[in-house]
C-alpha cells in the first residue's frame, strides 16, 4: 500500500511539474473581428484548436466595431488581438492600441502589405466585387457592371455594408468611385452613384452578411472573391462573381497584436501560425490569396476567374485611402443616409 502510494504521490507531483509546459503550449487568445462566416476563420480556428491547443472563441463584429471597442478597452484590453481591413489596421496603430510584433516569416510579406515595425501586417487578401445568389435573381440576367445596378430591374435586390463603418464597405465605396472616374481627392462619382443606387432600395447591413445571401435574402452584394467562391463551390444553389466591367480594387486583411493584449504568447503562436505555410494554405482553401509567396493549389486556383477579369483589378494606396475615410464618411451621411 505504502509503495502504490508513493507512486502515486510521485505522479501527481510529475503532473504538477508539467502542468505549466502544458499550459504554455494551450490555453485561450481572444481575437476580435474573427467570424466564422467570413473567409472562412471557422476552419482557420478549427486548425489553431487541433495544432497548437489553443482556444479562440469567434467574434462577429465588424473592423469598425473592432477598433472601437479596443479603444473603449484601452485601460484593461480584453482581446489579444485584432483583425482589420488595413485602414482600421493603420487607425490601431495611430491610436496607439497596437504592439509592435513581427511573426515568424514576416520578412517574406512584401513592403506595401506590412508595417515595417509589426504594428499590421497582412495575412491575406481578397478582390471586391459583386456576389450574386442568381436563383434569387427570378431570371434576371446576372449585372456585369457597377452602372447596372442602378437599373430599375434591381430594385430591392442589391446590398452592401455601410461603408462608414465596415472595412468592406468602404472597399466597395473607393472601388465604384474609382471604376467611375473618382480619385482618392475626388469622391464624387462615387456618392453620385450611391445616392442613384438609394433610389432602387439598396440593402444597408452593418456587419458579414454571407448568410443573407446564400439564403437569397441579399440577392446581390458587394463583396470579395473569396465568399462568393465559398459559396459557389459549398453551397447548394447558383452562385457568382462579378469583377465589374469598369475595374475594381483589391484589399489586403491585417493582424494587429494588442497593445497590453492579457494573453500575449497564446496570441504570438497564433499570429505565427497564421503566417506559416500551413496557415496560409488554409486561407487558400477559403480562396483568399497569401500574403506570403505561397503557391495557390491548383485545384483552388482553376475555380477563380480567369485572369482577364483579374486584369480589371487595381492595387491601391491603402495608406492613403485611410487618410481620406474620414471626410468620405462624413459626406456619405450627410449626402447619401
Amino acid at each position: 500500500m505504502t509503495t502504490r502510494r508513493t507512486l502515486l504521490g510521485l505522479a501527481a507531483a510529475a503532473a504538477l511539474l508539467a502542468a505549466p509546459a502544458a499550459l504554455a503550449q494551450s490555453g485561450t487568445a481572444i481575437c476580435y473581428n474573427c467570424p466564422p462566416q467570413w473567409a472562412d476563420w471557422a476552419s482557420m480556428l478549427k486548425a489553431v484548436q487541433r495544432d497548437l491547443g489553443i482556444t479562440m472563441p469567434h467574434d462577429n463584429k465588424n473592423s469598425g466595431q473592432s477598433l472601437s471597442q479596443v479603444l473603449a478597452e484601452r485601460a484593461n484590453p480584453v482581446a489579444d488581438m485584432a483583425y482589420y481591413g488595413i485602414t482600421f489596421g493603420i487607425k490601431a496603430k495611430a491610436e496607439g492600441v497596437t504592439e509592435a510584433y513581427k511573426p515568424a516569416l514576416f520578412d517574406e510579406i512584401p513592403a506595401g502589405l506590412k508595417d515595417p515595425a509589426g504594428h499590421w501586417w497582412t495575412v491575406h487578401q481578397g478582390t471586391l466585387g459583386l456576389f450574386v445568389n442568381v436563383d434569387a435573381l427570378r431570371g434576371k440576367p446576372v449585372p456585369a457592371c457597377w452602372a447596372d445596378l442602378k437599373k430599375p430591374d434591381y430594385k430591392g435586390l442589391v446590398g452592401y455594408l455601410n461603408p462608414t463603418s465596415a472595412a468592406v464597405g468602404y472597399v466597395g465605396a473607393v472601388a465604384v468611385n474609382l471604376a467611375l472616374g473618382g480619385t482618392l481627392q475626388d469622391f464624387g462619382p462615387g456618392l453620385a452613384f450611391f445616392k442613384d443606387l438609394a433610389k432602387n432600395d439598396p440593402i444597408v447591413p452593418q456587419q458579414t452578411s454571407y448568410a443573407r445571401v446564400v439564403s437569397g435574402e441579399i440577392p446581390i452584394l458587394f463583396d470579395y472573391d473569396f465568399n462568393a467562391y465559398r459559396a459557389k463551390y459549398t453551397e447548394k444553389g447558383r452562385f457568382a462573381f462579378v469583377i465589374p466591367c469598369e475595374g475594381s480594387v483589391s484589399f489586403p486583411y491585417v493582424m494587429t497584436l494588442v497593445k497590453g493584449a492579457p494573453h500575449p504568447e497564446q496570441a504570438k503562436r497564433v499570429l505565427d501560425y497564421l503566417l506559416s505555410d500551413k496557415g496560409q494554405l488554409i486561407w487558400t482553401n477559403a480562396f483568399l490569396r497569401p500574403a506570403r509567396p505561397v503557391e495557390m493549389p491548383a485545384e483552388v486556383a482553376a475555380k477563380f476567374l480567369p485572369k482577364a477579369d483579374y486584369d480589371r483589378v487595381k492595387d491601391i494606396d491603402w495608406g492613403a485611402a485611410e487618410q481620406v475615410q474620414k471626410a468620405f464618411s462624413d459626406r456619405y451621411l450627410a449626402e447619401v443616409r
